[in-house]
């Protein structure tokens, strides 16, 4: 008898329990999210993936897991966090900068890739930007029309500029970023790499703050955003004219910015990873490059360091801060 009213509660408590829960929880997509910096710095790439996750129909935690890890500015830290996110089971990948891109590529050759990296052929991790081929596809940021507006901006609002820094952020640093220098003849510019690796980043920032340059180039590299207010501080010190790959840096403190859109990359990104988790191939989804450019300028740093902006710089700039 009472092994029949077991029985008959167990069967309760199973008709009680949702239809497919179980299996709900365990079938629903992961995607893994990985990038060197700080949730505390700046997330916004993953802000615009979230967004673009969420105008598209996703319910975080309930359609989608979406799993968040940081090395906190320890590069050393990456390749144990991706392979940490590889053992939960995620089904998509999303590395930030060529670094983060790198390690994901070495550690799978199956599940995709959607990166936000620079010159995605020439590290070997696509075929060709139309068709990728292998596991990754994402946002290429290479462009070198881009980068060389840095040296015109920065140019136009220092004119007597001739030695210039530019900050690098790793080994692994795009060769468009080097070919700066075929560019910098045209504005009478000579310019010198440094490397903001943990390693040399105190000896490359004590050579700025030494007035060795009159000038510096912060590389839009997202590694390197985690340094943007130190180096702000920096320079004004040293009061060195710089220009910031992060739109950004000008809100608090920095001279100019100009960059591409990070909240619409992580939006645009959101598209690929629907793509796929709707069944599409990862080498078969073109690599995007950025389509929406910001400028960004500190009027009160620029009288602090005695810099006239051109009306018609002005007159261009999506947000000039007074």
């Amino acid at each position: 008898m009472r092994r029949r009213a077991f029985l008959a509660a167990l069967g309760c408590a199973a008709a009680a329990w949702p239809p497919g829960a179980g299996a709900q929880q365990a079938n629903t997509p992961r995607v893994g999210f990985v990038w060197f910096g700080s949730p505390e710095h700046d997330t916004v790439v993953a802000d615009g993936l979230k967004k673009g996750l969420a105008d598209r129909g996703y319910v975080l935690g309930r359609d989608l897991v979406f799993d968040e890890r940081y090395a906190e500015g320890k590069l050393g830290q990456l390749s144990g966090l991706i392979a940490e996110l590889l053992a939960s089971g995620v089904d998509i990948l999303v590395p930030l900068g060529n670094g983060a891109a790198l390690l994901a590529h070495r550690a799978t050759a199956t599940v995709p890739i959607v990166c936000l990296a620079d010159d995605l052929v020439g590290l070997g991790l696509a075929a060709s930007l139309e068709r990728p081929g292998g596991n990754v596809t994402g946002i290429d940021a290479q462009t070198s029309v881009y980068r060389t507006k840095w040296l015109e901006l920065l140019k136009a609002v220092a004119p007597n500029l001739s030695q210039v820094a530019v900050l690098l952020s790793n080994p692994d640093e795009s060769p468009t970023v080097m070919k700066l220098n075929e560019a910098a003849a045209r504005f009478g510019l000579t310019l010198t790499f440094l490397s903001s690796r943990p390693s040399d980043l105190e000896s490359s920032l004590a050579s700025v703050a030494a007035g060795r340059f009159d000038g510096l180039i912060v590389n839009d590299n997202p590694s390197l955003r985690p340094q943007v207010r130190r180096i702000i501080a920096l320079v004004a010190e040293s009061r060195t004219p710089t220009l910031y790959g992060f739109a950004g840096a000008p809100a608090i403190g920095g001279l100019m910015g100009y960059s591409f859109d990070f909240f619409e990359v992580g939006r645009r990104i959101a598209d690929t990873v629907d793509k796929i988790l709707k069944g599409a191939n990862p080498g078969d989804l073109p690599v995007e490059r950025p389509t929406k450019f910001t400028l960004a300028i500190n009027r009160k740093t620029a009288k602090t360091l005695g810099l006239d902006i051109p009306p018609t710089l002005l007159a261009a700039a999506d947000e000039v801060i007074e």
